[in-house]
C-alpha cells in the first residue's frame, strides 16, 4: 500500500519518482526530468486513476482489517483515558451511583476520594481528608457514601449532596470493604487486619457490633435473597456467613479449589458466588444453594477487586499482574473469554450496568493517574451478544425516534454509539466503529 502512494504522491514530470529522494538531493529529480505539455494523457491517466483506485481499495481493506484484528483479539476496546487529579499512587474501590451517574474513587496513595461524573466524563470533586482509604460505597437510599479511612481507622461518611463528611465512626485496625443491608440497615465493614467484621447502624451513625472472624478479612457483600453478609476469611479459606439481624456468624464454609480467597461478588438471582484467590490466582465459582465450589477458572494473578455485569452476565476481575480477567456467565457456569493486559496495578474495576462502560483507575500512565474508560467489544468480535445489542439498541431507538441525537455526551465512544445505533436500526448489524 505505502508505496503505491508514495509513487503517487510523487508523479512528476511524467515519472514515478520519490519525494523523500528528492527533498534528500535538494529538488535534482524533479528539476532533471523532463518537460512535458500540460493536457489529456489517456494512457498515463489511467494508470493514474488505477494507482488511486488499488491504494484507496487496499487502504480500505487494511482499515477492515485491522478493525477486525482488534476487535478479535480482545473482548475490551479503550474508549478514553480520563486525567484523575493527585499524585501517580494507588487507587483502591470504586462505587457508582447509577441514579446520578456519580462514580466515587478511593485515591488511597494520595488520601482523597474522586468524585467523577460518568456522564460528562469529568471530575466533580477531589475530597481531601481520608488517609489511605480502601473501601468506598454510595448508597443511593441513603444519600451518603461510606469511606473506609484506614489510615485513621475509621469509616466516613459522605453526604451526596453537599460532598461533606457528617461523619467518622470508629472503626478496627484495618477497614475495607462495605456492604450495605437495606432491610436492618447496616452497614458491614471488613476489618482485614483486625480480622473481624464491623457493623454500623445508619440511623445513628454508630459501632452497634464487632464479629470475629477468626481470620483476615476479605471483601464483604450483602446478598439481597438470604439477607444475609457474606465475607471472605481468606487466610482460612472460608466463606462466612453473618446474620444482620443479630451480628453473628450464621454460617461458615470451606472454599476448595484455591487459596486465599480476596475479592468476592455475589450474582443473587442466579444464585452464584464468585471468590478470587489472590496466592494462586483462581476463581472459584460457588452454588448458594449447596454452598459448595461447582468450578475453578484460572485468572491474572494476584486478583483482587471484581466487578459484574448483570445485563451482559460478564463478569471482570481486576488484578495487580494489570491483567482484567473477562468471564461470561452462561447456563450457571463461567466461560473464560480473555486476560486482557491493561497496565501494571490496574486491580481495581468497576461497570455501568445501563451503558456496559469499563471503568479502571490506573495510578500511573506517562507519570498522572488517569481513569481508563473500556467497552465491551462488538457482538460481531465475540460471536455472541445479542443481548448486548438489545440493551444498546433499544434505549437508544426511542430517543432517536424522538429526535433526541446522542451527543450530548463527550468523547467519540459515545459517537460510534450514535453511529452503531443508527445502523442497526436501518439493518439489524452492529458496525465496527475503530
Amino acid at each position: 500500500m505505502k508505496p503505491r502512494w508514495t509513487a503517487l504522491n510523487g508523479w512528476i514530470g511524467g515519472r514515478l519518482v520519490d519525494r523523500a529522494a528528492c527533498r534528500d538531493d535538494g529538488g535534482q529529480c524533479a528539476r532533471a526530468a523532463p518537460e512535458r505539455k500540460r493536457g489529456f494523457v489517456p494512457g498515463r491517466t489511467i494508470a493514474l486513476l488505477w494507482i488511486t483506485a488499488s491504494g484507496v481499495g487496499c487502504w480500505l481493506a487494511g482499515q477492515t482489517t485491522s478493525r477486525a484484528a482488534r476487535a478479535s483479539s480482545s473482548v475490551l476496546r479503550e474508549v478514553a483515558d480520563i486525567p484523575l487529579p493527585g499524585g501517580a499512587s494507588r487507587f483502591d474501590y470504586q462505587s457508582l451511583d447509577p441514579s446520578t451517574g456519580r462514580l466515587y474513587i478511593s485515591h488511597m496513595g494520595d488520601g482523597h476520594v474522586v468524585v467523577f461524573d460518568v456522564k460528562s466524563r469529568r471530575v466533580v470533586a477531589n475530597l481531601p481528608g481520608f488517609p489511605v482509604v480502601t473501601g468506598v460505597l454510595a448508597v443511593p437510599q441513603l444519600g451518603r457514601v461510606f469511606a473506609s479511612v484506614t489510615g485513621n481507622h475509621q469509616v466516613a461518611v459522605i453526604d451526596e449532596k453537599t460532598l461533606r463528611t457528617v461523619a467518622r465512626i470508629p472503626d478496627g485496625r484495618f477497614p475495607d470493604g462495605i456492604a450495605y443491608d437495606p432491610i436492618n440497615r447496616k452497614v458491614f465493614v471488613s476489618d482485614e487486619m483486625g480480622r473481624a467484621d464491623t457493623a454500623i447502624d445508619v440511623r445513628a451513625n454508630r459501632r452497634v457490633a464487632r464479629i470475629p472472624m477468626g481470620g483476615e478479612v476479605g471483601n464483604t457483600q450483602y446478598d439481597p435473597t438470604s439477607h444475609l453478609i457474606f465475607a471472605n476469611v481468606q487466610s482460612r479459606n472460608d466463606l462466612v456467613a453473618i446474620d444482620p439481624r443479630t451480628n453473628r456468624i450464621a454460617g461458615r464454609y470451606r472454599l476448595s479449589g484455591g487459596r486465599s480467597p480476596h475479592g468476592l461478588y455475589i450474582d443473587a438471582p442466579h444464585r452464584l458466588a464468585f471468590a478470587a484467590c489472590q496466592n494462586d490466582a483462581r476463581l472459584l465459582v460457588i452454588d448458594m444453594h449447596s454452598m459448595r465450589v461447582t468450578s475453578v477458572q484460572p485468572i491474572g494473578r494476584d486478583p483482587d477487586v471484581l466487578a459484574f455485569d448483570p445485563r451482559l452476565q460478564r463478569l471482570y476481575v481486576a488484578c495487580e499482574s494489570g491483567v482484567v480477567s473477562v468471564l461470561d456467565e452462561r447456563n450457571g457456569a463461567l466461560v473464560k473469554r480473555e486476560d486482557v493486559m491493561v497496565a501494571p496495578e490496574a486491580h481495581t474495576v468497576s461497570v455501568d450496568p445501563q451503558t456496559h462502560l469499563v471503568y479502571l483507575p490506573l495510578q500511573n500512565v506517562g507519570g498522572r493517574p488517569v481513569l481508563r474508560i473500556m467497552a465491551p467489544a462488538l457482538p460481531e468480535a465475540t460471536g455472541e451478544g445479542r443481548h448486548f445489542n438489545a440493551a444498546l439498541i433499544s434505549r437508544r431507538y426511542d430517543r432517536l425516534r424522538q429526535g433526541q441525537l446522542l451527543h450530548t455526551s463527550v468523547g467519540r465512544g459515545d459517537f460510534c454509539a450514535e453511529r452503531r445505533t443508527r445502523c442497526a436500526l436501518r439493518s439489524g448489524r452492529v458496525p465496527a466503529c475503530g
